[in-house]
């Protein structure tokens, strides 16, 4: 378990990362849901049980007071552009009462210093157009804006078991 160093103007109070567990699943449902994804527990815990067996994503969860209050989720993977492989972050959320205290930048750094133990140079993200706090977030902690993302919902004949 890591500690998060406290960053000036910020308030004191005990912060623990650690990786998550298939019993966070409410709790990460719930950050979902702050995201804009509306999840149920029961999808959360079968998406995290599907998670959990590949070895290339890592999720880390913020605790404060034994509650979990964040979430970093990443994926490293060989690429097309480069010889080694890269990382993303997948997703990243801080419940709304406890933004602005430096959690974000606690498993930012949780999550870098696993992409670097695991040889990962090169870290990619995507945000939606609208969360320009979070652009100007990401842009604090050295991120570059490079390109545009295109989305298209496809129809599947048959749902991913």
């Amino acid at each position: 378990m890591a500690r998060a160093a406290i960053l000036p103007n910020e308030r004191l109070f005990d912060l623990t990362i650690r990786a998550a567990e298939v019993n966070d699943a409410e709790a990460l449902a719930q950050l979902m849901c702050e995201l804009g994804y509306e999840t149920t527990k029961s999808e959360m815990q079968i998406r995290m049980e599907r998670i959990a067996t590949d070895e290339r994503y890592r999720t880390f969860v913020a605790v404060r007071d034994g509650k979990v209050c964040g979430m970093i989720a990443t994926l490293t993977y060989p690429s097309y552009e480069h010889n080694d492989p890269s990382g993303r972050i997948l997703a990243l959320v801080i419940l709304r009462t406890m933004r602005r205290h430096g959690i974000g930048r606690a498993l930012i750094a949780t999550a870098e210093n696993d992409f670097a133990q695991r040889g990962i140079r090169r870290i990619a993200l995507n945000t939606r157009l609208a969360r320009e706090d979070t652009h100007k977030f990401y842009e604090s902690l050295g991120y570059e804006r490079n390109g545009f993302r295109f989305t298209k919902a496809l129809a599947t004949v048959a749902a991913w078991k």
